[in-house]
């Protein structure tokens, strides 16, 4: 298994606070994108086992699918 794919954090901006809020959630780019959220932190890799159909990281998955090297 290889660090495939490209995932970030999904953030949302905080109107209140001007700040960026990370939302729990890391996915592709796309992903994140098409929920409306921004692309946070640094580029990072994952195994495209570990996302769930809808392109985020889905920690079942990265359970059941170990990697010597994660995020």
């Amino acid at each position: 298994m290889s660090n495939d794919t490209v995932v970030f954090d999904a953030v949302r901006f905080n109107i209140r606070t001007g700040n960026e809020v990370w939302t729990g959630r890391i996915g592709t780019p796309e992903a994140i994108r098409r929920d409306g959220l921004l692309i946070g932190g640094d580029l990072r890799y994952c195994p495209h086992e570990w996302l769930d159909s809808r392109g985020y990281v889905d920690p079942e998955l990265a359970q059941r699918y170990p990697c010597s090297s994660s995020l």
